[in-house]
């Protein structure tokens, strides 16, 4: 990315930015299928959208909005599935990129839990990362995220293909209990790497417990977030407060 004025700006935002823990919610009653049924909310209708330059080779993507609103997300709840993806125009450097983004319906109805996978990608050609969290239909980049009544242990993503591979590290998997409150908090926490001429965004939106210097404070709460809580990265990478984002999904 040639674009360094703006990256400054990101980078000063982020100096600024306290580095937070996530605190996740203790278990409560369990929902009846009654309680279920009677909820609005009933679909998770999960966007991901993918922006990058025009140039290639510096992906990352917004589930939620941004921070400054350029690239957003059509991420909701609702009584109805979605049938198309929404995203935001990026800010004229980036623009979406199709082949990876998309979105994914999961029925909230169907159990207990919400089972969020994550799962990165890194090319060392490109020196770049990319995240799924949706299932996009192939198997290469799907990250397996479902609603079950069995919480989920490990993530579900397929291997990448081509210059990009699976990063075991950075990929996980957020067991989020419905039953725990109102609202799915659903965070991501984009980072930045410049150096040598390579420009790379990286997305988090669980905690990755494999190494929790790049954590989010993704949760089910009777309360909602307003802003999101990031891990501080690992010294290379620099949490960039404008991109990353947080969306309160009401169940009723």
């Amino acid at each position: 990315m040639r674009h360094q004025g703006r990256i400054r700006k990101w980078l000063a935002a982020a100096a600024g930015a306290a580095a937070l823990l996530s605190v996740l919610p203790g278990p409560v009653a369990t929902a009846t299928a009654e309680d279920r049924s009677a909820l609005a909310g009933r679909y998770l209708n999960l966007h991901q959208c993918v922006y990058t330059t025009a140039f290639g080779g510096d992906f990352f993507t917004t589930v939620v909005p941004s921070g400054d609103g350029r690239f957003a997300s059509g991420t909701n709840t609702s009584a109805t599935a979605d049938q198309s993806l929404s995203c935001g125009s990026g800010d004229g450097n980036f623009s979406t990129l199709h082949p990876w983004a998309g979105f994914d319906t999961l029925d909230l109805n169907a159990g207990r839990y919400l089972n969020l996978h994550q799962c990165v990608y890194y090319s060392d050609a490109q020196r770049d990362h990319v995240t799924t969290v949706a299932y996009l239909g192939g198997g290469e980049f799907s990250a397996r995220s479902n609603v079950s009544d069995t919480r989920d242990t490990a993530p579900d993503c397929g291997p990448g293909r081509g210059l990009y591979r699976l990063v075991p590290l950075l990929s996980d998997v957020k067991v989020l209990d419905l039953t725990a409150g109102r609202y799915v908090n659903l965070q991501q926490c984009v980072y930045y790497y410049g150096r040598n001429g390579f420009n790379d965004h990286f997305t988090t939106v669980v905690p990755t417990t494999r190494d929790g210097r790049f954590t989010t404070g993704t949760k089910v709460s009777g309360t909602v977030d307003t802003a999101p809580t990031c891990g501080p990265g690992d010294g290379n990478f620099t949490l960039i407060p404008l991109l990353s984002g947080t969306k309160a999904l009401s169940r009723t």
